[in-house]
């Protein structure tokens, strides 16, 4: 503990500890408190200085741990309290991490805050599974989306997927029908190929394969549970199958 406490945003990746950044393990390292999302790995957690306190504020679909406004505020308690507190979150705090907000509630307080980038769960995934994101045959463009947000089905993802075009989409798996639905219903073909990438970068990763029209009745034949990405486009055809890629479905 310090004199003066602060707020450090921290990136742990898709998953496997290996992809943490030195910036990051230095961090973890200094950390009194650390407060994590439930996508953090055991693994990483397990990197925190032994007498750290763990928070977990892990985020499911309808059962949040703890409000996001009371998130912010456990962050500002404890640094007040002269705690070094690492916000530990699941890739990149700054894509689909809510670390924008956290950053807003630190600088409110005047707590000193800084952000640690993390590899985002989308190149992890990709990398992982050989599946480049563009490709000089295949895709120029590439656009994260969130799958499951308010107001999903008033967003206008027209032209976001389609020829030369690759979407990925975080946090998907719950809403697979209403995103299959929606994007055939803005002129995708059915037959537009799609991969989900499930657990990546840990040893039990999974890459599955099908059609857009089929998306829903994937996640459902293959149970397929989050963490796990959905990819879009010509490129979820390609990469290659390993020891530690289970699962192929075509």
């Amino acid at each position: 503990m310090t004199d003066s406490g602060e707020i450090i945003l921290v990136g742990a990746g898709p998953g496997d500890p290996d992809l943490l950044t030195v910036r990051a393990l230095r961090a973890l390292e200094r950390a009194d408190v650390v407060v994590h999302d439930g996508l953090v790995s055991a693994e990483i957690l397990d990197l925190a200085p032994g007498g750290a306190r763990m928070i977990s504020v892990a985020k499911r679909r309808a059962r949040h741990t703890l409000p996001q406004e009371q998130i912010g505020e456990l962050l500002v308690r404890e640094a007040r309290a002269g705690h070094i507190v690492i916000r530990l979150k699941g890739g990149d705090p700054f894509i689909f991490g809510r670390g924008g907000e956290e950053v807003e509630d630190a600088h409110r307080a005047g707590i000193p805050v800084t952000v640690v980038p993390g590899i985002s769960s989308a190149l992890g995934a990709a990398a992982a599974a050989a599946m480049p994101l563009t490709h000089r045959d295949h895709a120029s463009t590439v656009t994260f989306v969130a799958g499951q947000c308010r107001g999903l089905s008033d967003q206008n993802w027209a032209g976001l997927a389609g020829k030369g075009r690759t979407l990925v989409i975080f946090m998907g798996v719950a809403t697979s029908a209403a995103i299959a639905e929606k994007l055939m219903d803005d002129g995708l073909s059915p037959a537009t190929p799609i991969a989900i990438l499930e657990r990546a970068t840990l040893p039990d990763m999974r890459v599955l394969r099908a059609m857009l029209a089929d998306l829903p009745g994937l996640v459902e034949r293959e149970n397929v549970e989050s963490p796990a990405l959905i990819v879009v486009g010509d490129v979820a055809r390609l990469g290659v199958r390993t020891a530690q890629l289970l699962e192929t479905v075509s």
